[in-house]
């Protein structure tokens, strides 16, 4: 029997609760969560009598479905990334079910899966980065504030590695201008402060003392940066933002969050400790951090291997 799981069940929107109030994740994590749980539910369905009953359907789910569900899954090509995701949803889910009572018994409690590809993030180089930001200070020569929001933001996103997200997220009172500092809430709200340098302070400045005011409301409240209408920007705006600096630029495009993968490089490549960069980050594990040596050691390789007479 084959079917589709209505998404409202009422486990689903207790877990989703758990998620968002109690463990802080942000809307795409829950979202992601949820997306898992919906697709694990329909498979079962398609395995047993649970006709649209979402929470029937997660309930009968056996190991032996699990197992089923991921090997499916991995035979349709998804990635190892994506199957790693998964895994991890569906043993949060039965944990929180069976510490809440919801469930008798946790299916997931003997389920391995795949790792998540080790995959070595994209970088800029400093001369491309440079050229970045130059064309980003150079585009406010026109008085338009929005080009004032954008270099600062170019320029804080590659000073302090932060997430797309969070900059997106940051409010005025989180900048500290003259101590160049800011306080950054990452994954499951958890604090950092990360300092800058003197170019993303400068950019900073005049953002607020140029740009903010002229383009602020009564609908701005605390936001940091704003879009035309006077709202916070959102990831999107953010991403455009990176995407037409580099075409102006004339350099290679990279996704904004290539400009943490770049921070993170350049600081390794600068003499920085791994300790020192995974809290520049915010991430929580110093295996996330590692990727970014083999980024260094790759760049170094090359450098040798045409530098040296004997390479």
């Amino acid at each position: 029997m084959t079917g589709t799981a209505h998404p409202e069940g009422e486990l689903l929107i207790a877990f989703e609760r758990y998620l968002r109030h109690q463990r802080g994740l942000s809307e795409n994590t829950v979202r992601a969560y949820r997306g898992d749980l919906v697709h694990l539910a329909d498979f079962a369905i398609s395995h047993s009598v649970h006709e649209g009953n979402i929470d029937a359907a997660l309930a009968s789910v056996t190991l032996a479905d699990l197992r089923s569900w991921l090997a499916a899954m991995a035979q349709a090509g998804l990635s190892r990334t994506t199957l790693a995701r998964r895994g991890a949803s569906v043993r949060a889910f039965y944990a929180w079910a069976v510490d809440t009572g919801r469930a008798e018994r946790n299916p997931a409690l003997r389920l391995a899966s795949a790792r998540p590809a080790s995959t070595i993030p994209s970088v800029m180089s400093p001369s491309e980065v440079v050229s970045m930001l130059t064309t980003a200070e150079s585009r406010c020569d026109d008085d338009d504030p929005i080009h004032l929001r954008d270099w600062a933001a170019a320029e804080l996103l590659y000073a302090t590695g932060m997430r797309v997200g969070e900059l997106a997220g940051l409010d005025i009172r989180d900048v500290n201008t003259s101590e160049r500092l800011v306080r950054v809430f990452g994954k499951g709200r958890k604090e950092r402060v990360v300092p800058f340098g003197i170019p993303a302070a400068r950019a900073v400045v005049a953002w607020l003392e140029r740009g903010r005011p002229r383009l602020a409301t009564s609908a701005s409240e605390s936001a940091l940066l704003l879009g035309r209408r006077g709202l916070r920007v959102n990831q999107r705006q953010v991403r455009e933002v990176i995407h037409d600096l580099c075409a102006i630029a004339g350099i290679d495009d990279i996704a904004p969050h290539g400009l943490r993968h770049s921070a993170a490089t350049h600081l390794l490549s600068g003499g920085s400790d791994l300790r020192s960069v995974q809290e520049v980050l915010g991430h929580a594990s110093l295996t996330t951090t590692q990727r970014y040596t083999h980024v260094s050691a790759d760049r170094l390789r090359a450098a040798y291997e045409l530098a040296h007479p004997r390479a």
